[in-house]
């Protein structure tokens, strides 16, 4: 396997935090859905639990790759300052 371009993980990190945006956004929109149909408010707060999880898991993810995504630039810019 090839490792990844630094435009690469970059657009990873990109695809990741769009997909966070996109799972809040449906959070919000399934707890509004169960307040108008007048459901517990228990089963409000487990999606909302379950969306925090997701979203801590994706910022995670994304956090691992900008740091991975700095080293690798700074790997690049030592064999440049290496070779000049």
């Amino acid at each position: 396997m090839q490792t990844p371009s630094t435009a690469q993980i970059r657009t990873a990190i990109e695809v990741l935090k769009k997909y966070g945006e996109h799972i809040n956004h449906n959070a919000v929109n399934a707890v509004v859905e169960l307040s108008d149909l007048q459901l517990h408010d228990r089963q409000a707060g487990r999606q909302e639990v379950r969306t925090i999880e997701q979203i801590s898991r994706i910022e995670t993810v994304a956090a691992q790759l900008e740091t991975w995504r700095n080293e690798m630039l700074q790997q690049q810019s030592q064999c440049v300052s290496h070779h000049v």
